[in-house]
């Protein structure tokens, strides 16, 4: 596979006499690919039905002739101010009933039918006019989808469409589907919310207290699939003219829509890479790492990502944003170190991307992002990001193509379990991203190179441990094939704890094939009373208290079982903390056959089919297994 950068660039932003020297500067920096157009529709369609399209005819050219790749972009993100007036009613509205309101970007609803067909115009427009072009060799729809939290619609529109989705989800005689089945399903009985009518079904907002979680976990998956067919509508009009590849490119912890599904139609998965952005306002981090990191970004989420992506990819993923410099929207914003855009390159390239590409080419001297770095600044002077993408280039004309290969872990990451868990914390501030996260890193400190999988029970062949905490709905067939795999699994806490619709299952979870051990009750726990364990470590936050003849390993220091095995299978009752997973995971690795490291805080390893990489975030050198990694650094060496 080879390796390659690129840039975001807005020719309608710049004068066109500076485009050649742009161009010429992008290649003779290294760049391959560039991306453009995803932002321009009011420049693309200035008047309803009034195309213009003679400029990017012209940018794309000038792009071209430089050598470069163009990525193009679908405009719908940011639909003009006429098509407000055309269709006052596309905005989203949120949970209070407020419309989200032009002025800024994504301010559409997905269930509106009168936008998607208006999406479906222009990107038939451009398709039509560049799919054959030579210089357009990939394709973007849309731009990160959800972002601003801007997937969930309160509007007539979502109300509508959800009553139709409904009406298929619980399938009657005829087209009226079956209310009876939806009011059993959803457990409707409780304080009389029976419905005698689809009609009479509202959206799950603004009730005197919280909704019916079966009510909520619906609309939420109704809301998912409504972006999956946003998305399907432009690829499968770009593939009618096109064979070009598509992606789209996603951004971290957005996880309001199943991005396994919007995947499923795109050729490459990309996301938005910002590690400093993120670390302030998405990272499940303390004080003490945002301070600790403030320069550098976590060590482990850029890298989650990574590997979500290319399983969401099927193989082939890009970084579409890659930060550069300092951001604009972050509540701290913080220059990287010297050298933190180099490794935030290559650690995504370790992981298997194919293009990592900068946002943006240059700064924008006007509007919301104008603190936002580029590679060049306001003035067109170089930035240290350009310095050190130029590095990366330099590195790559050097580098050997390389063969991904698949990792030994595995670890299950599931959208609806993420909605499950928000939608019945049980406990503040409990969140499934956050408990995946904990384990995943756990694993990247035992030095372990981690494949994310979604709940599909075709696709754990193969890996030697498989890590599924929080599973809160597991189907039998996802049960008995974790059962079946070969692989050590380790599940818990809330795996299995409800069914499809929300309710608790009988019998009580967990449930599983092989395991003896049943939850019999749970209990969030406050912040400053974790439960000692006799090993090592706290249980925090949540706790399931088992029945169980099934081996102990752990208890808690009064005895209680904690974490048990069957066989390959082992049950941690609880969320433990960084002490207690570190000697979980050790413990499992060991039972799978794994070698597992002991990395200092700062320092991460990941295998390719043919390289090691080693990267250290931290600010002072570090010796690490007969190595010597000096501080914000990368270290590759061949793999034996």
């Amino acid at each position: 596979m080879k390796r390659t950068l690129g840039t975001c660039y807005y020719p309608e932003h710049w004068p066109r006499e500076i485009w050649e020297d742009d161009a010429r500067r992008m290649a003779e920096a290294g760049l391959t690919w560039v991306r453009i157009g995803e932002f321009a529709w009011s420049r693309l369609e200035p008047e309803p039905g009034r195309y213009a399209f003679d400029w990017l005819d012209e940018a794309i050219a000038v792009l071209g002739a430089a050598g470069l790749r163009v990525v193009l972009g679908t405009p719908t993100a940011t639909p003009p101010r006429w098509m407000i007036d055309r269709h006052p009613d596309m905005l989203a509205v949120d949970a209070q009933g407020r419309p989200r309101k032009f002025g800024s970007r994504r301010h559409y609803c997905f269930s509106h039918e009168g936008y998607k067909a208006e999406c479906a115009k222009i990107v038939t427009r451009l398709a039509e006019r560049y799919g054959r072009n030579p210089h357009v060799a990939a394709w973007q729809t849309d731009n990160e989808y959800g972002c601003h939290d801007t997937t969930i619609s309160y509007s007539d529109a979502a109300r509508t469409a959800f009553r139709r989705w409904l009406r298929a989800r619980y399938p009657g005689h005829g087209n009226n589907g079956d209310i009876d089945a939806l009011n059993e399903a959803w457990g409707n009985v409780f304080w009389s919310m029976v419905y005698g009518d689809f009609d009479q079904v509202d959206l799950p907002n603004l009730t005197v207290t919280e909704p019916n979680p079966s009510h909520v976990l619906d609309f939420r998956r109704f809301s998912s699939d409504q972006v999956v067919a946003f998305n399907r509508l432009q690829v499968e009009i770009i593939r009618a003219h096109s064979d070009a590849p598509i992606a789209h490119n996603y951004m971290g912890r957005v996880t309001d829509f199943d991005h396994y599904a919007v995947g499923a139609d795109l050729d490459i998965a990309s996301w938005d890479s910002y590690p400093l952005g993120f670390l302030e306002d998405r990272v499940p981090a303390t004080v003490a790492q945002q301070r600790a990191y403030a320069r550098q970004g976590d060590p482990d989420f850029q890298a989650f990502h990574h590997d979500l992506y290319r399983t969401v990819g099927r193989g082939r993923w890009w970084v579409m944003e890659q930060q550069p410099g300092p951001v604009n929207w972050a509540p701290y914003n913080p220059a990287p170190l010297p050298g933190m855009v180099r490794l935030w390159t290559w650690e995504a390239f370790a992981h298997g991307a194919e293009a990592v590409c900068y946002f943006r080419w240059r700064q924008a001297p006007m509007a919301q992002e104008q603190m936002h770095a580029g590679l060049l600044r306001p003035d067109s002077a170089e930035a240290q990001g350009l310095v050190e993408a130029r590095q990366v280039a330099a590195e790559l004309a050097e580098a050997p193509e390389v063969s991904p290969a698949r990792a030994p872990v595995a670890l299950i990451f599931d959208y609806d379990a993420e909605w499950a868990w928000a939608i019945q914390p049980h406990g503040a501030g409990l969140s499934y991203f956050e408990l995946v996260f904990d384990t995943y890193r756990a694993l990247r400190k035992a030095g372990h190179s981690v494949d994310i999988l979604p709940p599909d029970p075709d696709l754990l062949e193969g890996y030697r441990l498989i890590c599924a905490p929080g599973l809160m709905h597991m189907p039998d067939a996802l049960k008995a094939a974790l059962a079946d795999s070969g692989a050590v699994v380790l599940l818990g806490p809330r795996s299995a704890a409800r069914d499809a619709s929300m309710r608790i299952p009988v019998p009580l979870p967990p449930a599983l094939p092989g395991l003896d051990a049943t939850v019999t009750h749970v209990e969030s726990l406050r912040p400053d009373t974790p439960v000692t364990l006799k090993r090592s470590g706290t249980i925090r936050s949540y706790r399931e208290v088992l029945e169980t003849d099934a081996e102990v390993l752990e208890t808690t220091a009064e005895g209680e079982a904690v974490v048990v095995a069957q066989d390959r299978l082992v049950y941690v009752a609880g969320w433990l903390d960084s002490d207690a997973m570190r000697w979980l995971i050790k413990l499992v690795s060991d039972r799978a056959g794994l070698q597992s490291l002991d990395l200092p805080e700062n320092v991460r390893c990941r295998d390719t089919g043919t390289e090691r990489f080693w990267f250290n975030y931290g600010t002072a050198p570090c010796e690490v297994y007969g190595k010597t990694l000096p501080p914000v650094s990368v270290k590759l060496e061949a793999r034996e």
